[in-house]
């Protein structure tokens, strides 16, 4: 019965830390990643609310773009990762056109150096051992 028990304790324990990590392998909605870009710039530009709808119509058309492109190339059989990264650098670029177009000059630089780079998920380096390093 003690062992049953740890065994037990053992499992849900091994459970819980499993799905305490973040991200969980689930992507955002084209209109949760939509919103978290009105959210930025809306609290730290206080756009128009015509140019923020805009923009979110613009992108979440976008991102759905993008989605099933993704779909698309990782369905395909054999995965061209280079070919995959310039696919998705055009969406990039579609989306920086879409923010010049809404944001003035200065607020775009403001965008790309600050805000968006401060909105990439940090990943661990190396063997995902604190520290990063390998051996």
């Amino acid at each position: 019965m003690k062992k049953i028990l740890i065994c037990l304790l053992a499992l849900f324990g091994t459970a819980a830390v499993v799905s305490a990590q973040p991200g969980g392998g689930m992507r955002r909605t084209p209109e949760e990643r939509a919103a978290v870009i009105h959210q930025k710039l809306d609290s730290a530009f206080k756009l128009e609310a015509s140019k923020l709808a805009m923009l979110d119509t613009a992108l979440v058309a976008l991102y759905k773009a993008q989605d099933a492109k993704r779909q698309e190339m990782m369905a395909g059989g054999s995965f061209d990762r280079d070919a995959f990264m310039e696919e998705m650098k055009k969406f990039n670029d579609a989306q920086d056109e879409m923010l010049k177009a809404v944001l003035s000059k200065d607020q775009y630089e403001i965008w790309k150096e600050k805000i968006q780079p401060a909105m990439r998920p940090q990943r661990q380096g190396g063997s995902g051992r604190p520290g990063g390093g390998n051996r």
